[in-house]
């Protein structure tokens, strides 16, 4: 007995429009059509003769290119969509027929020294972040694979500025302290918290969990690391950043922590900033014989301090920052009508330049977080405690004011909630104030860009090169006409992500 095989039916596929659903079902039956004959049925002989199955076979030739072709779509879609986000930018042309430059997005985008945390705040914006949630990930993760220019025994300031409100607020670690004898208080983990549970979306944990496993699986040390090593030397950073022979580990070695992933995974349980760092300090506290140090000055938030300029509202952080050293330059500059007689004066006279790192972020709606860190010089103090994989810095209670920290944003316009925004941070400079102030003043002086000047931001350098201004480093992101940019100086200093 033979069985009875149904016919193998296909349906015409069309894109879903709610308008279309019931012409849809109304529809289904004439849209249905046998393209393969039923096997096991008895075949009319006489349609078997040449020339008798051309339309059918025809029909079945079509559906298998149709399938060829959409597959290969589909490819080319997942390719571009890898593609767009490459270590300097390079953008996939959107659906929408138009393509944009290096570093301009049409959502979002973070630029950070590391091309591994620059990725890891991408997924955190397109995972339904913010800008704060892909900022205070990305420096976790800086804290990580960058210990020798930030970590969570480093210093933070921060300039968020909110496009639904409109309002800027600065992130304060307060004064800095002493822990020990040329040691400093580590106050990363609370201030990172403190700003993630006033703005940030995603939760907490989530935050920790890229960071957490680059130092529990190990991540590959980058060009800056392993030439901050070759240039510091190992004293002190043995066995975390060493070979077994005692020597630096070389660009593509991979390194892990531990330790420091245990301290994270303990910090991702913390239901307040306070706890945040209470247990690192107990750990430290033990690695050094200490007391577990009282209750000193907490991070804050508050509004940031301001300049009006004819463009807009200029903003900036705090004393003891370099803010406030960058809006008198300013307003001194701006009063006289001439620009500051020296764009690139001789820095201040110090041994090194101080150990900083800076990342940004920037939502096309005009949200920007500007994160400035440091460790006050290369590897701090070099202390590693060995219970928590820390490096602490070498800032404590009589260090100057943190010269190298002054982010700042203009915004066009308080009252317009569609203006641009412009924010600016730099790292590697001890003066990093005047460079700022030159920066802010050939922008307002050039005018609002044109659209076909922010269509190629991307490719150009927002300043000069700093080749005549020390080596340090100047990241610029930008909200315009309901799209992200972001570039930086040296122009391929730092990886930036986007989408």
């Amino acid at each position: 007995m033979e069985l009875a095989a149904e016919p193998v039916v296909y349906q015409k596929l069309l894109p879903w429009e709610p308008s279309l659903e019931l012409e849809e079902e109304e529809e289904e039956e004439e849209t249905s059509e046998m393209l393969v004959p039923n096997p096991w049925r008895h075949q009319d002989s006489s349609r078997n003769k040449a020339g008798g199955l051309p339309g059918t076979w025809a029909r079945v030739v079509a559906a298998l290119l149709l399938l060829a072709v959409g597959c290969s779509l589909a490819v080319r879609q997942l390719q571009n969509q890898g593609s767009s986000t490459g270590s300097l930018g390079s953008v996939a042309p959107p659906p929408g027929g138009h393509s944009h430059g290096p570093g301009v997005y049409h959502h979002g985008a973070i630029i950070s020294p590391a091309a591994t945390c620059s990725h890891l705040g991408r997924e955190l914006l397109v995972a339904g972040g913010n800008v704060v949630d892909a900022g205070v990930g990305a420096a976790l993760c800086l804290a990580v694979v960058h210990p020798h220019a930030t970590g969570l025994g480093a210093m933070f300031w921060g300039l968020f500025h909110n496009s639904s409100s409109g309002n800027s607020t600065a992130l304060t670690s307060g004064p800095a302290q002493t822990l020990a004898p040329g040691l400093g208080l580590p106050t990363a983990l609370p201030t990172l918290h403190l700003l993630h549970a006033h703005f940030g979306r995603l939760p907490w944990p989530r935050l920790l969990v890229g960071p957490t496993t680059l130092a529990q699986e190990g991540f590959l040390v980058d060009t800056p690391l392993a030439r901050a090593l070759v240039a510091r030397g190992t004293e002190g950073l043995c066995p975390l950043l060493c070979h077994a022979d005692g020597t630096p580990l070389g660009a593509g070695a991979r390194a892990t922590n531990p330790q420091l992933a245990a301290v994270l995974r303990r910090a991702a349980l913390a239901p307040t900033s306070d706890l945040a760092g209470d247990a690192l300090l107990s750990l430290l506290a033990g690695d050094l014989g200490l007391e577990v140090p009282s209750a000193g000055p907490r991070p804050t938030l508050e509004p940031a301090q301001q300049l009006p300029v004819p463009q807009g509202i200029l903003f900036t952080t705090p004393s003891p920052s370099a803010g406030p050293e960058l809006l008198a330059l300013l307003q001194a500059a701006l009063h006289s009508g001439v620009p500051i007689p020296d764009p690139c004066p001789p820095f201040l006279q110090t041994a090194v330049s101080p150990g900083s790192s800076a990342l940004a972020a920037v939502d096309s709606s005009g949200s920007v977080l500007l994160l400035t860190s440091s460790l006050n010089c290369s590897f701090g103090s070099a202390h590693l405690s060995p219970s928590t994989g820390v490096l602490l810095s070498n800032l404590v209670a009589k260090s100057t004011a943190s010269a190298w920290a002054c982010p700042l944003i203009l915004r066009g316009s308080l009252d317009d909630t569609e203006a641009d925004v412009l924010g600016l941070v730099a790292s590697g400079t001890p003066d990093v104030a005047r460079a700022m102030t030159h920066t802010i003043l050939r922008h307002l002086a050039a005018g609002p860009p044109t659209q076909a000047q922010h269509q190629h931001q991307g490719q150009q350098e927002p300043t000069q090169h700093p080749s005549t201004c020390g080596q340090g480093t100047l990241l610029q992101v930008a909200a315009h006409a309901e799209h992200a940019h972001v570039s930086s100086v040296p122009h391929d200093c730092c990886p930036f992500q986007g989408f």
